[in-house]
């Protein structure tokens, strides 16, 4: 493999991963474009969209189960949370993986850049005030629903649905913005598994390339999760709000022209 390549990809999965730490998503939101567009920028070999989706459900595996590790301390995992949510996304991200070989590259990017805008819609509607960690509630048939569909859109884009997670738990279920941060690590991890099974099983993995990427979010998932812990809250939804419209003005950017 080319050592710019390498480079490139290990850059790609650094960002990705310390962003995927510090806000709870698996670090798709920009790992999906930034594998499409950057690599033809140093002259090298462009990604198939499939081939970008594989490679992002593979790294997205490591990089959120590396950032729930830095999380495992502190209270801020709900338990309960994860069970609904994470049973739930698992069978819809199974159901999207395999579905997704029979799509086109053109259908596979529109599933994304939909979602992103979705996410973004999300991000910027009002909050509430934000409750306490004893006090939290939820309604456990609406948060299987939402899992259940978010695992299907993101298992088809190799995503792991944790940038449309975080809006979703922070706006619809009203969960705290750290609890959710953590929390959607964990139920992200367990998408990216059925993700990962259905992209492997039908072709659609790069092996090298995400090899490479899963060393970088080894490095850096932590690395994001320990400044995360830092931020007050506000500053972290703002910085998810501003990256989830970047990525969806610019794939749309891009679909249409």
């Amino acid at each position: 493999m080319d050592i710019v390549l390498i480079l490139v990809l290990f850059a790609i999965g650094f960002i990705g991963s310390f962003l995927s730490g510090m806000l709870g998503v698996g670090g798709s939101i920009i790992k999906y474009p930034m594998l499409l567009y950057i690599p033809p920028l140093f002259g090298l070999v462009a990604f198939t969209a499939h081939e970008v989706s594989g490679i992002s459900a593979v790294q997205v595996l490591v990089a959120s189960l590396a950032g729930v590790w830095a999380y495992r301390k502190g209270g801020y995992l709900n338990k309960e949370l994860i069970l609904y949510m994470g049973i739930a996304i698992l069978a819809g991200s199974l159901l999207g993986s395999f579905g997704s070989d029979l799509m086109s590259e053109a259908g596979v990017n529109i599933v994304y850049g939909t979602l992103a805008v979705i996410a973004a819609i999300m991000m910027f509607l009002p909050k509430g005030v934000e409750r306490e960690g004893s006090l939290i509630t939820f309604n456990r048939p609406l948060a299987a629903g939402l899992a259940l569909l978010v695992g299907i859109a993101s298992g088809i884009v190799g995503a792991a649905g944790g940038f449309l997670l975080v809006p979703l738990m922070i706006t619809v279920l009203k969960i705290p913005t750290r609890m959710t941060i953590a929390t959607s690590l964990a139920i992200t991890f367990i998408s990216s598994v059925g993700a990962s099974v259905g992209k492997i099983a039908t072709g659609q993995v790069e092996y090298g390339s995400a090899a490479i990427m899963i060393v970088a979010s080894i490095l850096a998932a932590p690395l994001g999760a320990k400044l995360g812990k830092r931020l007050p809250a506000r500053v972290l939804q703002l910085l998810l709000a501003v990256l989830i419209t970047a990525t969806a003005i610019k794939i749309w950017t891009d679909i249409l022209f």
